[in-house]
């Protein structure tokens, strides 16, 4: 055999052993107006097409493992379409049915396929579109070529904002069912003085995942970020099929080219800033800011060969929330009176979505995790809070995680279990939002235990960055320090002793704090207990409170309490005990000079009475000489 041959031949063996890849977009635009068109609270109809709809395929196939990820320009689909087209890819590629993830975009301007609230599906469109998504996997199947990829992570903050807000405790709305539960609620107004601040945590991580061919070529691109939607005239793909488009003029992309945004776990994120003052924005203008953002990580991307690939599928049966017998009743009349027509209002809506929890009490939800290479990917079929992907990011076994939601189905909203406390849109039971309480956390540790066994190794425990101020508190040895960083539960740890501090009632975790390293619970009608036996001697309380209200008190101790001071600003707070007198500063500053009487206060510490963020609380065995006081405060500003 010659040299130039038997070289040939390992070159061809190597390449073999390598990654290859195709993609392909098959349009899916419907071609007969008027229709339906889901995800508004009541039914409406579209007429015409204002942007081409595409289902967007990517195949990678490295050794023995092929898979296929598909991206469709949809509100929701459900579980049984979903797996019809993949029955159909199956059949013609080869590729197994559980090595596919195929996702919608949630556009809330694509022809409704999925019965959702007020609306119907559009039978003939949901009939025709499995044969279209399965058509752009065998497209992108028969695409296949030796190629590369990588991955970056760019954090855009300017894009999306949290747009569940809790409001006052005297601004509580109604729900549907004519009860005043609603204490958290999407979309509140810009600066609306009935809310106090966001509900949940903002993810600002744009992920960009790049293949290109062995060459350089660029083959496709899959971004995934926690953004809702943008709102787009129907019928069309709203920001993510022109983020598709642009990203393909930056990236030089030619026809063959496949650009895809996925959705991020995104149930309570929304792009409009209701903190700040009304921003005017077009669609074009937003969708072009996010590509730009994509490109800063797209530059960034370096490409290997050998990237290994990996997935896993687990199925969960979950409960629903079922109407109790007097609910049931006033849904029963209420749809009687309806006599077969369409919802006109919200309770009418919801009086419907009663009856359909009850005739199927319970859902089998289909969970994936992929890994490429470094990359963990964790597929949903529901919308997410960014709580919930902040918590898959910042545990998973590998250095990089992305979070695709209303993929392989579309199983309603899942709240962490304490928003569920707060009540709003996104809580109230119906087929949209009906999953069991605990459903969350269930699916969070399904989703985890895949990742771990495709990474063969665990996940990783999270613990709040130290920042500036964290480490100048330390430095003067606390008895106990909350940094109150968690996730949920009904506790928090103390990073020096292990103390266990209690969470009760309405609380929202994992806030922004401080600054944006450190983390912060918000008191929403709940309240906090520590345990502090220091209390009874010589001592010192400090840590940092936000009032939503300017009202109220943030903590009592013996005869003094601390009122919350000026609404929505930090305030650093220091409770100093020398013998039976208390000395209270406020950002570093005794508060009106003189010192209180006190009698011996009880070993514990509760805050309540206060709406508002609390965040770094230290016990000392000591009282604080003014100048450590000021120096924390200074720390922290």
């Amino acid at each position: 055999m010659s040299f130039l041959l038997t070289m040939g031949l390992l070159a061809a063996a190597a390449e073999a052993q390598g990654l290859r890849a195709g993609a392909a977009q098959v349009d899916v635009s419907p071609k007969t107006f008027p229709v339906i068109v889901n995800c508004g609270m009541l039914e409406r109809t579209a007429a015409k097409l204002t942007f081409p709809l595409y289902a967007r395929a990517l195949v990678l196939e490295e050794g023995e493992t092929k898979l296929a990820i598909v991206v469709v320009d949809s509100c929701m689909m459900p579980r049984e379409l979903i797996d019809k087209a993949k029955e159909l890819a199956s059949a013609a590629t080869g590729i197994r049915a559980d090595r596919m993830t195929i996702s919608a975009t949630h556009t809330h301007s694509a022809p409704s396929v999925f019965p959702c609230l007020g609306s119907d599906a559009q039978p003939d469109y949901a009939a025709a579109l499995p044969g279209a998504i399965a058509d752009a996997i065998v497209a992108a199947h028969r695409l296949l070529q030796p190629a590369q990829a990588g991955w970056a992570v760019e954090e855009d903050w300017e894009h999306t904002h949290c747009r569940r807000w809790i409001f006052r405790a005297d601004k509580m709305r109604e729900d549907p069912f004519g009860l005043r539960t609603v204490r958290a609620n999407m979309h509140p107004g810009y600066q609306n003085p009935d809310a106090i601040s966001e509900s949940g945590p903002v993810d600002p991580g744009l992920t960009v995942f790049s293949v290109q061919s062995v060459q350089g070529k660029p083959l496709a691109l899959l971004a995934n970020y926690s953004q809702h939607y943008f709102g787009d005239e129907p019928v069309g793909p709203d920001y993510y099929g022109r983020f598709a488009r642009r990203m393909t003029e930056l990236a030089g992309g030619d026809a063959g080219f496949v650009a895809m945004m996925s959705q991020g776990t995104s149930g309570d994120q929304m792009w409009m800033d209701y903190g700040a003052a009304k921003r005017t924005l077009s669609i074009e203008e937003y969708a072009a800011g996010v590509a730009e953002s994509a490109m800063k990580a797209y530059r960034r991307i370096r490409y290997e060969r050998r990237v290994p690939l990996a997935m896993a599928e687990t199925k969960l049966t979950l409960r629903r929330r079922l109407p109790d017998a007097e609910r049931l009743v006033w849904a029963k009349k209420v749809v009687a009176e309806m006599n077969g027509r369409k919802p006109k209002n919200q309770p009418e809506v919801y009086a419907r979505e009663q009856l359909y929890l009850e005739e199927e009490p319970s859902r089998e939800l289909k969970l994936q995790a992929i890994r490429i290479g470094g990359l963990n990917i964790h597929a949903i079929p529901n919308e997410v809070f960014a709580l919930t992907g902040l918590k898959l990011k910042l545990q998973s076994p590998l250095d990089g995680a992305m979070n695709i939601e209303l993929a392989n189905g579309a199983e309603g909203y899942i709240p962490p279990a304490e928003q569920h406390r707060l009540g709003g849109y996104t809580t109230w039971a119906a087929r949209s939002a009906g999953l069991e309480t605990g459903a969350e956390a269930t699916i969070t540790e399904a989703l985890l235990r895949l990742s771990e066994g495709l990474a063969g190794k665990a996940r990783r425990s999270y613990r709040e960055p130290l920042g500036a101020y964290a480490r100048e508190v330390l430095e003067s040895k606390p008895a106990a320090f909350w940094g109150f960083a968690e996730f949920g539960g009904d506790s928090a740890v103390d990073r020096v002793a292990g103390r266990k501090a209690r969470y009760e009632g309405g609380i929202a975790f994992f806030l922004p704090g401080i600054g944006r390293q450190e983390r912060a619970v918000q008191l929403a009608g709940g309240r906090i207990v520590l345990p502090a036996p220091e209390l009874a001697g010589d001592s010192t309380v400090e840590f940092w409170a936000w009032s939503g209200t300017g009202s109220g008190r943030v903590v009592t101790i013996g005869d003094m309490q601390v009122p919350a001071g000026p609404a929505k600003q930090w305030q650093h707070i220091a409770i100093v005990r020398k013998g039976s007198l208390l000395r209270l500063y406020r950002n570093g500053v005794a508060e009106g000079g003189v010192s209180i009487r006190t009698s011996a206060p009880a070993g514990q510490i509760t805050m309540e009475g206060f709406e508002g963020k609390l965040d770094e609380l230290a016990v000392y065995a000591r009282p604080l000489a003014a100048v450590e006081v000021s120096q924390h405060w200074l720390a922290g500003k």
